[in-house]
């Protein structure tokens, strides 16, 4: 009778409130409203000013290999370099003259800057008649479809060894994977790389030793050029998860009797992974613009290779285009990795 009466009270009281004032649940529900328009209206002028800012980035890096370039002894046209055909003298004016190489270096990098805000970063010097960004557009894709799937084995592998290591810290799971992590690191991916030729395809014939043609000609170059980024990911995600796992409201979690799964899946693992994600972003430019070894030895048609010739055979328009692509890459990958960081903490705002 005594619960009733109450209950009735309350009702009373509530219906003779005057309508003006909401109740706490619409208060609420109207908090988070506003709380995600604001979001949304930050987030558009947050994504422009750095869009903006990629600008004087890139040039700065264009100034600077630009000038790299043209402080390092040599010419693209000089008979000795690598990659190039012995000229005389005149024919080295003739195509000085032609490539626009005779000109002020000032000049030539204005040139080149009015031509790149195109899309037209000339012809290579090495790969004759082949236009800089035909081998870009034929290339690029093949790296990131590459560097995509390495990224994702990186991710379940690091994730998987660092996070046990951390629930099981000095135990033996935590040293095999700690082993496993610190191996990957040391062995270079070349050496990586013929060992798994030798084991998967000689030994075993499970897969072919190369080429880019079909599905399971992706699993060694992909399982290779992700060993790397694993380790990392897993030396990561180890010691923020430790250092989470030693904080206050994780001991307040299981004081109040939570399951330690949902612990480490709800309470850990949201607060370890904003940590973890800042070196995803330049990992995934670093391998998704192209790897030189990877490719050379499992035969990937990707811009890795062309690259390192480039460099060889200083192929400035080449070197430029590659260069100017990595930065805009990773300068997207920073962006990314800044609105993801909203998503998992939505304490975060965007100024």
């Amino acid at each position: 009778m005594e619960g009733s009466y109450l209950s009735q009270l309350c009702n009373e009281r509530l219906r003779a409130l005057p309508l003006s004032i909401p109740s706490p649940v619409v208060i609420l529900q109207v908090d988070m409203l506003r709380t995600v328009e604001e979001r949304h209206e930050r987030m558009v002028p947050y994504i422009i000013r750095r869009l903006l800012w990629m600008v004087p980035t890139l040039l700065a890096m264009a100034l600077i290999t630009f000038t790299i370039m043209h402080l390092t002894p040599g010419s693209p046209l000089d008979p000795v370099a690598d990659n190039a055909n012995p000229l005389s003298p005149e024919a080295q004016r003739n195509m000085a003259k032609q490539y626009g190489l005779d000109k002020p270096v000032w000049q030539q990098f204005a040139i080149f800057l009015a031509k790149a805000v195109r899309g037209d970063f000339g012809s290579s010097y090495v790969y004759k008649n082949r236009a800089v960004h035909e081998i870009i557009r034929q290339a690029f894709p093949v790296s990131l479809h590459l560097g995509g799937m390495a990224l994702a084995v990186a991710l379940v592998g690091g994730l998987t060894l660092g996070i046990s290591a951390a629930v099981y810290q000095n135990r033996p799971v935590d040293y095999l994977c700690s082993l496993t992590a610190m191996l990957a690191v040391a062995l270079p991916n070349f050496v990586v790389a013929v060992f798994f030729i030798l084991l998967f395809s000689l030994v075993l014939q499970l897969v072919p030793t190369g080429g880019w043609d079909a599905p399971s000609h992706w699993f060694l170059p992909t399982l290779t050029l992700a060993l790397g980024p694993m380790a990392m990911i897993a030396r990561f995600t180890r010691s923020t998860m430790i250092d989470v796992i030693r904080a206050d409201f994780v001991r307040t979690a299981r004081a109040k009797g939570l399951h330690e799964r949902r612990v480490i899946l709800v309470h850990v693992m949201k607060n370890a992974m904003i940590p973890v994600l800042t070196i995803v972003g330049p990992l995934f430019a670093g391998i998704g613009t192209g790897s030189f070894f990877i490719e050379t030895i499992f035969r990937v048609p990707g811009l890795g290779r062309f690259f390192v010739e480039s460099m060889t055979g200083r192929d400035y328009p080449m070197i430029m285009a590659v260069v100017l692509l990595y930065g805009v890459f990773l300068a997207l990958m920073n962006l990314l990795v800044d609105l993801l960081y909203g998503v998992l903490d939505p304490r975060i705002r965007y100024a």
